[in-house]
């Protein structure tokens, strides 16, 4: 017996059907009911709503530049108190003519439109390109192969003059500057054995030193006061200098002389001592006397009182006042490291100040005494354990003076003078005098037994 199958018809649920597709062309999957899984659950979840809302935010962006969440009620909008009798002459008239292309073509975005082409800084700070006769060059030294016309490649043999491989040499470069016919610099020979030897010629060292500085003629020109006849004004100038020496050298010696009073007052004078005594020996005292010194350091011990102990609350005063004591301190601390922070720099303009100041002063002593070197040298400058002496002022008073050259009487030293003249131009080294010395040693004369004998 035959049985027949009737087909089984599903039931259409009545709530509508999700599109697999976003409305907003976001790719979507809203069919699947599953929802076991983190992943199901990320890929299954319609987010139309929010993607509304956030193209809605980018569509404000573009008309108005700005999102209207963001901005505030006061640009929003204004409390019009008077109304404007010129509005309607600004308003926009009608036009039939306007074509709907052209509306939509004169909405403009208030957003800058995206540009990816290189800006001008960018740019500019480009390495600059090399040039053809500069890349030829590098290539000629790379050995590369150089291509000619219609992209050939070059054959060596075939490049024209001038553009080698190798850069010209120094040879080249120096040619016609040597003369072939030139003698040759003789050089000094000095004989070691059976070789010669070559002596080196060194260049000696560039520096500046006294000798260089010093423009003293080596004989100075006297002064005309030192005339036999002299002028009066010239005397009396010569003179007035000598009074000035003469009274430094009287200053010089009583301050020399006050120090040396100084210096025998402080020795300390020697204690009196008992004359039955050996000087330094020390003498016991006696018992009596250790006794009264004993009984006497006694009633000062018992004069002393004990200081009494402090109690606790006197001890947590005493800690609490030098606390208190100690933050004033670092409070006046802080406050002075603060107001130098503030005048830091009207510091550091004082201390560039000073220092520019004292830069002045050293070049200006050092202008001076390079300029008193020029013109007298090393006179009164100490080199070594003796000073440069300087030369001695020789002036006469109005008696002494001659009118003649016949009652002239000589005076100075000429070799004195010479040997100066020399140790202030740096010529020779200043030393003392020496002078002879007198013998110590008596000499003790024997008469001998052969000359006792005479007839």
């Amino acid at each position: 017996m035959a049985t027949s199958k009737t087909p089984k018809t599903k039931s259409v649920d009545s709530k509508p059907q999700k599109s697999s597709r976003s409305t907003l062309g976001a790719p979507s999957q809203h069919n699947q009911t599953s929802r076991r899984g983190k992943r199901a659950w990320r890929k299954n979840v319609n987010i139309e709503d929010v993607e509304e809302g956030l193209e809605g935010m980018r569509g404000e962006e573009r008309v108005t530049g700005t999102i209207l969440q963001k901005t505030q009620d006061n640009d929003l909008f204004q409390i019009d108190v008077k109304g404007d009798d010129k509005i309607r002459h600004t308003l926009p008239r009608y036009s039939a003519a306007q074509l709907t292309s052209t509306k939509i073509l004169a909405q403009r975005s208030a957003v800058p439109a995206i540009f990816s082409r290189p800006s001008t800084a960018v740019v500019s700070k480009r390495k600059p390109g090399l040039s053809n006769d500069e890349k030829d060059r590098l290539m000629r030294i790379a050995k590369r192969p150089r291509k000619g016309p219609f992209n050939s490649v070059l054959d060596p043999s075939e490049y024209e003059a001038g553009t080698g491989i190798v850069e010209l040499s120094e040879a080249v470069k120096s040619s016609g500057k040597y003369d072939a016919w030139a003698p040759e610099p003789e050089m000094e020979e000095l004989q070691d054995g059976m070789e010669t030897v070559q002596i080196k010629k060194f260049k000696p060292p560039v520096f500046t030193g006294p000798r260089d500085l010093i423009d003293v003629p080596a004989i100075v020109e006297p002064h005309q006061g030192t005339s036999y006849n002299p002028p009066v004004d010239a005397h009396q100038e010569l003179l007035f200098q000598a009074a000035a020496i003469e009274e430094k050298r009287m200053k010089d010696l009583e301050r020399m002389a006050v120090t040396k009073t100084k210096m025998s007052s402080a020795v300390e004078e020697p204690e009196d001592y008992d004359m039955s005594v050996a000087p330094g020996m020390k003498v016991q005292v006696s018992v009596e006397e250790d006794a009264d010194e004993d009984q006497e350091l006694e009633e000062t011990i018992e004069s002393t009182k004990n200081p009494e102990r402090k109690t606790k609350s006197q001890r947590n005063k005493a800690a609490r006042v030098l606390k208190e004591r100690r933050a004033l301190a670092e409070r006046v601390e802080q406050k002075r490291m603060l107001a130098s922070i503030s005048g830091a720099k009207q510091l550091r303009r004082t201390n560039a100040q000073v220092t520019a100041a004292r830069e002045k002063e050293r070049e200006e002593r050092r202008a001076a005494l390079a300029e008193k070197m020029k013109k007298q040298g090393l006179v009164g400058q100490k080199l070594g354990r003796h000073k440069v002496p300087e030369g001695e002022l020789v002036v006469q008073v109005g008696e002494d003076l001659s009118e003649s050259l016949r009652g002239l009487k000589p005076e100075g030293n000429l070799f004195r003078d010479r040997f100066q003249s020399l140790q202030q131009r740096a010529l020779i080294e200043p030393r003392k005098l020496v002078l002879p010395k007198k013998r110590r040693n008596r000499i003790i004369e024997y008469e001998k037994h052969a000359w006792k004998r005479f007839e």
